[in-house]
Order: structure tokens, then C-alpha cells, then sequence
């Protein structure tokens, strides 16, 4: 298999040669589309790996979508967390919801390229799918108090951050106003996982029923 350096491959050593063409070949793709629609800023795009593939597959190491299961990814933007996540769980199906059209596109496009047969891309906003999921996933779109709201009665199982910063006087205010006395709150730092100093304060809030 070519590019066998590839810094997911560091810490995801059990992918099938598929999965394994899908992530080699996000590189191509997301270049080509950034530079037609800018949805990774220019210099980040050559850290795509380490500081959007890994970082989105930091959830891979709290939760195990099963197959059958139906995620969310909340302000996916270009595709992230649930491109790379829906390269790993093949059989969980993935709705990407972005509400900037030309985001949207790049992350349809890019799924499509990947042959993502379990990604569906929806240009709008997270209020306006009636419907429910067994978890939602999002990366650092909004915080707390105004992401809860918009995903109210859409989650069944769990909602998965990827956050930085002071995640604990952000979710603090929210346990009581938002009613999350009874679920299960857990905040894990990245860097348990990865050692690259880019994780370093980097976090996933899981919110569990």
C-alpha cells in the first residue's frame, strides 16, 4: 500500500486496503476542491491529515458506532468530522449537515470521490431535519449553549464534541439550563491518545444517555 507514513496509519493499524485507499485519496481530493472553494485555509491544507483526518478519528477512541446507526455531523463544513469517520465505520450511515452551500458541495463531492456509499450531504440547517439520530457529532461549530438548542429532541444516544480551550465553564452553565442532570458527561483530552503537539489542548466532550 502506498504512503504507508501516513499519520492516520500511526494510530489505526486494523483498516482494510479500502479504507486505506479512501484516506491516501482525500489528499487529492480536498486540494483540488480547496482550490476552487476555500474551506481549509491555505496553509492548513498541508497538515490535512494530522489537523482534520486524525483529529475527526479522535472520536473513533470514545465511540463505536454500530452498523445501522445514523449520525449526524453538525457543521460538518468540508467534511469533518464525518468523512473520515464514515470511512472507518462503513456500515453506520452518516448525514452531513451544513447550511453554506458551497461547503456543502465540497463535502458531497469529496464522499463522492471517496465512493462514501454511507454519507449523505444536506444543505441546511441541523432545525430544519425532523428526524432523529443515535448520535450527533460536530467539531468546535458552536458552543454548547447555542449548539444544544438547534439538535433538541434529535439525539438518542450521545453528542460528541471535539472542543479546546475551557470546555468545563462552557458546559458547566449548561448542565441545569439545557437538563443534563441525568446523562453522562465525560471530557477526554486528545493527547491521551496522540502525541503530536497539536493535541496538546485539545478535547472530546461526550454527552451519553
Amino acid at each position: 500500500m502506498e504512503n504507508k507514513d501516513n499519520i492516520v496509519f500511526k494510530y489505526f493499524d486494523g483498516l482494510s486496503d479500502e479504507q486505506k485507499a479512501q484516506i491516501i485519496g482525500m489528499e487529492a481530493l480536498y486540494r483540488d476542491w480547496n482550490s476552487k472553494i476555500n474551506v481549509i485555509s491555505r496553509k492548513d491544507i498541508d497538515f490535512l491529515y494530522e489537523h482534520h483526518v486524525l483529529h475527526s478519528l479522535a472520536i473513533a477512541k470514545i465511540a463505536d458506532f454500530e452498523p445501522g446507526m445514523h449520525v449526524m455531523d453538525l457543521g460538518t463544513g468540508g467534511g469533518f468530522p464525518g468523512i473520515p469517520l464514515a470511512v472507518l465505520f462503513p456500515e453506520t450511515n452518516f448525514t452531513l449537515c451544513e447550511s453554506v452551500g458551497k461547503k456543502a458541495l465540497v463535502a458531497r463531492e469529496v464522499a463522492k470521490g471517496l465512493s462514501l456509499n454511507n454519507v449523505t450531504v444536506e444543505n441546511c440547517r441541523a432545525e430544519d431535519l425532523k428526524r432523529k439520530f443515535n448520535y450527533i457529532v460536530t467539531r468546535s461549530v458552536a458552543t454548547f449553549d447555542d449548539m444544544l438548542p438547534w439538535v433538541k429532541g434529535k439525539w438518542e444516544n450521545g453528542i460528541i464534541a471535539l472542543k479546546g480551550g475551557n470546555v468545563f465553564s462552557e458546559i458547566d452553565p449548561c448542565v441545569r439550563k439545557y437538563h443534563l442532570e441525568e446523562c453522562d458527561i465525560e471530557i477526554v483530552n486528545i493527547s491521551d491518545w496522540f502525541d503530536e503537539d497539536y493535541f496538546y489542548e485539545k478535547k472530546i466532550v461526550f454527552i451519553g444517555r
